[in-house]
């Protein structure tokens, strides 16, 4: 009976303990997705990927009206062509429709690849600052508050204009 009493205590003790614990946890909130959109390096950035889409978009777009233009040369030459001549223009045409398709693909994994390449370093520059600022201010916890992630009250401390001051801007 005397060990029973010794166990209910020491667990009365460690929930009582964590519980205090648990209490003096700091937590605050930064919408990362604000943060980032408003990076100048994150600008410069998208800049630099729209200037890269639109370069890849302009190859295509002229891939695209010279397949148009064989298109249409094919089909007002057709009637003066044998039927071999035109299987052949109507394979060369497959053809080039299948490298623009491929052309395509290339340029959405290149744009990927990029876009990877440019995030990645801002990133972690943001992420490095938040943690900063956090320690800095003695946060123990600091939520992601960007709409649709699940943060429904944002009550507490936003580390938004700290992190922007310590990012440098």
């Amino acid at each position: 009976m005397k060990h029973l009493k010794k166990v209910a205590v020491a667990v009365v003790l460690f929930v009582a303990a964590t519980g205090f614990m648990q209490a003096q946890s700091k937590v605050a909130h930064i919408n990362v997705t604000e943060l980032l959109a408003q990076m100048p390096e994150m600008k410069a950035a998208q800049a630099e990927l729209k200037k890269l889409e639109e370069t890849y978009k302009a190859d295509i777009q002229s891939s695209v009206t010279e397949l148009r233009n064989k298109y249409t040369q094919y089909n007002n030459e057709a009637s003066s062509k044998t039927d071999e001549e035109n299987q052949k223009r109507a394979i060369e045409l497959q053809g080039f429709e299948k490298n623009i398709g491929e052309a395509q693909q290339a340029a959405q994994q290149e744009l990927g690849k990029k876009q990877a390449e440019l995030y990645q370093p801002i990133l972690e520059k943001a992420n490095n600052a938040i943690q900063k600022v956090a320690a800095a201010q003695g946060y123990d916890y600091v939520v992601d508050a960007s709409p649709g992630l699940g943060l429904i009250v944002a009550k507490g401390k936003d580390l938004m204009p700290e992190v922007k001051k310590e990012l440098g801007f």
